[in-house]
Formats: structure tokens, C-alpha cells, sequence
């Protein structure tokens, strides 16, 4: 039987080849054997995607398109969102039979389909599942994209536009390193530990962290099927000596695990849940150290993880720093403490996970076994850093573990890091709001004088580079005066985009946006009167994840200047003419004007913009430089570590 014809859009047609739009347009002025419309309107004409496929492989433009890409657009074609429960199973079954699925027709596809998924009716909330003729090409295409892309990543793509369409609260996924580090904190002695549960498992993450430490039964529980499914798949893939059990439904309101005592638990829960399950759950026997206010579900989510841990056993979770500080949970916190139920807060810098802006804390928990003493409470900050820089992955993984790992060899003993870790006394905690932010009780510790003075010269060597940066940045600012003010003919940045010459990125829940060296982020919006800040990415930066406040421009090097087009979209032309009457103005960069000029031009405007950013972020660091020195020598002669000169 002939495959069914699936008809795509022109935009369609650039994304399958990695082009833009305006390419599609020039491909079908200037190539006569371009295929023709064969449905649609005349003012949005549809093509047909097999004779689209063959045009672009005897046209040499397949090289940027990729099954995955396809993928996306039969699926944008199919109607409905709710259709990855419908198609995950496949990805399994794909794997799991080793055979060419593409080169079937399209009745043998189906057919070979349906008998390859009754074997996995199990699955979390797949019922009797069976494919239509109809379902051919989307079934290719995934048997394509398992083949050159891998099961993992077609399980995200077949994910991602429901879980865009979710608006739950808990739908991100927890970046590798991140599940890495808080699975790699659970091993507490000699032995990983054999039973890991996580109550918002969401794409399985955390738990396929633990699977690869040696964890040998993962359970899970989310509320979205699409998760549950998502996750269950996942961890059959890459985990198969595991056996893996991951339910539906509400954690807190249904706990499909009542009962359960598990030896671990990890999590990264919802954050600001207001409908969590408050008035229902008001008298549930989780809540051992207080009822979680409406406004507290992260601390409904830390007392569900105690209530799933055996004695002895230990949590980990990634919660807002809020959660350290908000006074209506201030006596959940003293009872956590009292019971020894906290080992250790960490306080990570922003820009490891969603919510990129915030730096977000993890909290190490242990259910207290009755004969437990409240001992000291490790408190890390490593909250240095900021949201646009790529996160130091290895040197934050060794702090981490080293640190833990020193502090668990003898709590009472551990050696304080000046500024960076302490082993706090729980004594010390009980103070009026139980404020457990780390960088609040890292410079009560006395520091001896040698150890002072040695810290003090450092910060004041540092500084005294800082400002050699400074004198060098500012003698680099070299510039001529004009005959006469010059006047652009110029371009909206929405024409450069139909041109090729750039692209803007948006970050979407489910597909986060990778930073390449030379992209422009721009912000997307500013406060009316403040500065309006770009950063063109270096080699340093590359492959940190967009945050989601920010946008990125990605440009083509042989054609545009990056510094040159940050230089010009922010200028205060450009933000006057969004701002109106508001006090907020939002940045659209595809309405910003930047001036026509040739290349070599661009890159004298471009390297000038460079120098005066550079002068800026010299001023910026000298100036933070002499707050820090200022704090930390005050402390020292406040707190005996130093003595002033004698006059």
C-alpha cells in the first residue's frame, strides 16, 4: 500500500533543512523543479513532505535538517496535544526489536507496531494501544530518529509540546550534572544505597542518576502521565539491571507509595505551589514537624520525603532559598532541627537549574533514627556566580563531595573554610526566624590571626590587580571625532533574520536554549531609567543554558559583527521606541534598527563596543572586589583576627 502524502508548510520546509524562511521563498523563485504546491491555498500553500525530502537530498540540503527535525513537524501536523502517551511506548519497542523499522511499508509498519507495544501494556497509563495507517510516517519517523539520534532524545522531543501545554508546576527537567551531584551526596558510608524513590520524578533524571551509582530498585511518582511514562521508558533504556516501578498521580494528595521505606530519596518538587493540597492534607501524619502553611508546599514536599525514608536514610532536595528564610515555616524548621532531621544546606549559585535567575539550595535530610543526637549542621555556600555564566561543573562537583565528604568523617571536628563552609551548631540556628541560608553562619567562626592577615593581603593583592585591569581597560578606549555627525540607512532586526543573517533564540519550558560563542543575549525587558545590558558570548560561556528571562541572538560571522550588533540594539533610539508610556520596557529585538555597513566596517564599530564593555565589567569587579575586602577585613578586626596599625 502506498504511504499516506503529509503536507507541510514552507515554514515546515525551513526547519527541516535548517534554513529560514526567506531561503524556502528564494528556492522556489530560482529552482524550476522546486515541487509544487499539491494542497492548500494559494496564500498558504502546502507541499508534499516526500517529494520535499527527495528535493533537498538531490539538492545537497539535507546536511542541517535531522530526523529529529522531521520528527517536530509531523507532529506540529498532528492534531491534539495529547499524544505522546499514544507514541512513547514505540520508542521502547524500537530499541527493543532489532530490526530496520523504516524500510517497512506502511501497513508492515503498523502492523509490526501494534504486535511490537502489546507486550508493554504495563506501562505506566498506556492502555490497549493501537496504530493507524494513518500513523505510518510519525511511526518512520521516530524509527528513524532512534537510529540516529538515540531513544533519550526522542523520548524529550515526543514530550516537549506537552509539557509545554502542561502549565504544571515541576515540568523541568533537572540538568545531568545537577541529578549527578545530589545522587553522588546519598552515599553517606561504604555503600550506595539499593532503594532510591522519587515522589516528582518528572523525565527520570535523578533516578537514572542513582540507577548509574549502583542504586538497583528506582521507584517513582509524577503527576503528569506523559512523566510517568516519559520516565519509566527512560530507566528501562538505560537501566535494565534495575527494576524500575514509576506511578501516576498527585504525591502529596494520592501517594501511590504509602508505606514505602525507602533507603534514599532524591527530588527537585514543584516550587510555589499555592494548590498543592493544603486544605485537604490538613491533619495528614506526614506532617511530623507541622502543618505546612498554604504557601510552604516545598516544606509538605521535605516532610513527605522524611515520611518515605527507612531510619538512618537520607534525602536530597533542590529547593528555592526562600524555604531557608520564610517566617511562617520558621517552626517547622525548628523541629527539623531539634530531631536531627538536617545534615546539610548548600547554597549553589544561580543558573544551574529552572529558575535560572535564582541561585536554588539543597538540602540534605535524614530520617533520625530514635537514638539520633542533633548534631552540627554543614552549611556550603558556593553561591558565588551569576545566571549568564556557564556553571564550573567539575570544580563545583569536587567542593561539594569533598567538603561533604570531610564533614561526615567527623561533624564536630570539621575544619571550617573561611567564607565557604562551616559545621554550624544546632544551638546556634535557634535565632528568631531559624534563618537557614548558609552565608548567614559562615563568619561567626573565629578565624586565627596568621590565617587573617594571610586572607586580608590576598583580597588586597587581588584588588591591586583589579585596578592595573582598570588603568588597562581605560587606556584602551581610543576613539576620533567625526567631520560630522554620520547618519545609518538602516534595518529592523526582523530583516536580518528573513536575510539569514541571524536568528533569535527563545528559551520554551521543555527546550531549553544551549549558548554558542558569539551569540548577543539581550535581556527581555528592562526597568525604565536602568541600564540595559547585553553580553556577547565567549568560548568560556559556550554551552551554558539560556535563561529564561533573557533572549540570544545567533548570528552568521561572515556576514555580521556580533559586538557590533549588541552595540547598536540597545542604544537609547532603539529603547525609547519601545518604552511609550511604560515603566517596564519590554525588549523585542526584531523591532530594534541597526545600520547597514560592510563587514570590516562592523568590526571597527564592533571591537570599540568590546573595549567599552570590558571598562565596565573592570569597574563592576574592582568595585565588588573592594566591598568584599572591605567586609572581610572589618570582620577580621571585629572579630580579633587582625589589629589595626599602630599609630
Amino acid at each position: 500500500m502506498p504511504q499516506q502524502p503529509v503536507y507541510v508548510t514552507a515554514a515546515e520546509i525551513s526547519r527541516l533543512a535548517g534554513v529560514t524562511r526567506a531561503t524556502v521563498s528564494n528556492w522556489r523563485r530560482r529552482h524550476a523543479d522546486f515541487p509544487a504546491p499539491a494542497a492548500g491555498a494559494d496564500t498558504s500553500p502546502l507541499y508534499d513532505l516526500e517529494a520535499v525530502r527527495v528535493w533537498l537530498a538531490a539538492h545537497g540540503q539535507t546536511k542541517s535538517g535531522s530526523a529529529l527535525a522531521e520528527l517536530r513537524t509531523l507532529l506540529r501536523l498532528r492534531q491534539g496535544t495529547a499524544i505522546a502517551h499514544q507514541l512513547l511506548p514505540f520508542v521502547l519497542a524500537v530499541v527493543q526489536a532489532e530490526r530496520d523499522w523504516t524500510a517497512l511499508p506502511d501497513k508492515a509498519l503498523v502492523e509490526a507496531a501494534n504486535q511490537a507495544v502489546v507486550s508493554l501494556a504495563d506501562l505506566p497509563g498506556s492502555s490497549t494501544l493501537t496504530y493507524e495507517t494513518d500513523d505510518a510516517p510519525v511511526l518512520r519517523a521516530i524509527a528513524s530518529s532512534v537510529r540516529d539520534e538515540g531513544g533519550p532524545a526522542v523520548l524529550d522531543v515526543l514530550a516537549e509540546r506537552e509539557l509545554a501545554d502542561s502549565n504544571s508546576p515541576g515540568a523541568f527537567t533537572t540538568p545531568r550534572q545537577l541529578a549527578d551531584l545530589m545522587a553522588a551526596l546519598l552515599r553517606t558510608d561504604d555503600h550506595y544505597p539499593e532503594t532510591v524513590f522519587d515522589p516528582a520524578c518528572g523525565g527520570g533524571s535523578l533516578l537514572d542518576a542513582a540507577g548509574s551509582r549502583g542504586a538497583t530498585e528506582l521507584l517513582g511518582q509524577d503527576r503528569l502521565e506523559v512523566q510517568a511514562l516519559r520516565s519509566t521508558i527512560r530507566l528501562t533504556l538505560s537501566r535494565p539491571e534495575a527494576s524500575t516501578l514509576v506511578r501516576i498521580g498527585d504525591s502529596l494528595r494520592v501517594d501511590a507509595f504509602h508505606g514505602l521505606k525507602a533507603d534514599a530519596v532524591l527530588c527537585n518538587p514543584p516550587f510555589g505551589d499555592r494548590e498543592w493540597g493544603h486544605d485537604q492534607l490538613a491533619y495528614d501524619p506526614r506532617w511530623t514537624y507541622g502543618t505546612p502553611s498554604r504557601g510552604e508546599s516545598e516544606l509538605a514536599w521535605v516532610q513527605h520525603a522524611l515520611a518515605h525514608l527507612a531510619p538512618g536514610g537520607h534525602a536530597v532536595l533542590l529547593l528555592p532559598p526562600s524555604t531557608a528564610t520564610r517566617t511562617p515555616s520558621r517552626k517547622i524548621r525548628t523541629e527539623l532541627l531539634k530531631a536531627g532531621a538536617i545534615r546539610a544546606v548548600i547554597a549553589l549559585p544561580p543558573g544551574l537549574a529552572v529558575p535560572l535567575h535564582v541561585g536554588l539550595h539543597l538540602w540534605v535530610l535524614r530520617n533520625p533514627p530514635p537514638s539520633a543526637v542533633a548534631e552540627p549542621i554543614l552549611m556550603l555556600d558556593l553561591s558565588e556566580g551569576s545566571g549568564d555564566e556557564t556553571p564550573a561543573w567539575e570544580t563545583l562537583t569536587e567542593t561539594t563531595l569533598a567538603t561533604w565528604r570531610a564533614f561526615l568523617n567527623d561533624p564536630v571536628e570539621f575544619e571550617p573554610v573561611p567564607g565557604r563552609a562551616r559545621a554550624v551548631p544546632v544551638v546556634e540556628l535557634f535565632g528568631d526566624n531559624v534563618d537557614l541560608t548558609p552565608i548567614r553562619h559562615l563568619h561567626s567562626a573565629q578565624l586565627e590571626p596568621a590565617e587573617a592577615f594571610q586572607q586580608a593581603t590576598l583580597l588586597l593583592s587581588q584588588l591591586s590587580q583589579s585596578h592595573a585591569d582598570l588603568d588597562k581597560a581605560i587606556s584602551s578606549q581610543r576613539w576620533s571625532a567625526s567631520d560630522q555627525p554620520r547618519t545609518w540607512r538602516t534595518a529592523l532586526i526582523s530583516d536580518l533574520v528573513r536575510g539569514g543573517l541571524l536568528a533569535v533564540l527563545r528559551p520554551e519550558p521543555a527546550t531549553p536554549v544551549i549558548v554558542a560563542a558569539g551569540d548577543v543575549i539581550l535581556p527581555k525587558g528592562v526597568a525604565l531609567r536602568e541600564r540595559a545590558r547585553f553580553r556577547v558570548v565567549d568560548d568560556r560561556h559556550a554551552g551554558a543554558m539560556l535563561g529564561a528571562d533573557m533572549v540570544a541572538l545567533r548570528v552568521d560571522p561572515s556576514r555580521l559583527d556580533p559586538w557590533f550588533l549588541a552595540g547598536f540594539s540597545l542604544t537609547e533610539e532603539n529603547l525609547a521606541a519601545a518604552s511609550g508610556l511604560r515603566s517596564y520596557i519590554p525588549i523585542d529585538p526584531l523591532r530594534f534598527k541597526v545600520p547597514l555597513l560592510p563587514l570590516e566596517e562592523q568590526v571597527r564599530y564592533g571591537s570599540a563596543f568590546r573595549e567599552l564593555h570590558r571598562l565596565e565589567e573592570a569597574t563592576r569587579h574592582m568595585h565588588e572586589l573592594a566591598a568584599e575586602t572591605a567586609r572581610i577585613v572589618s570582620s577580621a578586626l571585629t572579630g580579633g583576627g587582625l589589629t589595626p596599625p599602630q599609630q
